[in-house]
């Protein structure tokens, strides 16, 4: 584990790999809330995690870096389920990938039970992990200039849905029906860290 400054009152913390992320995110949350750690946004990534607002970034990057950080609990929270049509024109790709069917990769897709690992890229937008890292697949050789909202898709070992319409290389594998960000709603993402996600099969799927 390594700790960087950032500015006066902010801390990058970076470790070796996601499921450390998260455990690390679980952790600081967890401490957040007893009141030993005071900080104004706790941001995970793929392998960081930012805490913004710090009194001591000098003294929480030496007690971190010196410290185990435990497992991630079990997941308490609801179950977030979003119903999938598995629609999408990389289905078939997917499938020769993983070395089985359409059906496969839908019931092996939707019997999964994911968990936001962080969000980016676009308001709304998850980093979902939970398949099994031999199911990872390659991002397109061509990204695609619009993807439409809703696209349920895949890149490497992560599952994400597009709140809306942009540019994207990830590999389509059906359609969400759910509004991922709605700034009318509180609050407005649908998906947050730590969140459970399962998606469930709806028509032909």
């Amino acid at each position: 584990m390594r700790a960087f400054p950032v500015g006066d009152d902010a801390l990058l913390v970076e470790v070796a790999s996601g499921e450390q992320a998260q455990a690390l995110h679980a952790e600081l949350l967890r401490r957040r809330a007893e009141g030993s750690l005071a900080v104004r946004e706790i941001v995970p990534a793929a392998r960081t995690v930012l805490l913004d607002g710090l009194a001591d970034p000098v003294r929480w990057a030496s007690e971190l870096t010196s410290s185990e950080v435990p497992p991630a609990p079990p997941r308490a929270r609801e179950l977030i389920e979003l119903p999938v049509r598995y629609d999408g024109p990389d289905l078939a790709e997917v499938a020769a990938h993983w070395k089985v069917s359409e059906h496969e990769v839908a019931r092996i897709h939707a019997g999964t039970e994911f968990t936001v690992a962080f969000c980016g890229f676009a308001p709304g937008f998850g980093y979902l992990t939970g398949l099994p890292a031999r199911y990872d697949v390659p991002r397109r050789a061509t990204p695609r200039t619009a993807v439409p909202a809703g696209a349920v898709a895949l890149a490497g070992p992560y599952t994400g849905v597009y709140p809306r319409s942009s540019p994207g290389g990830w590999q389509l594998i059906g359609t969400a029906e759910a509004v991922l960000w709605d700034h009318a709603r509180v609050p407005a993402a649908l998906l947050s860290p730590g969140a459970r996600v399962r998606f469930v099969p709806v028509g032909d799927a």
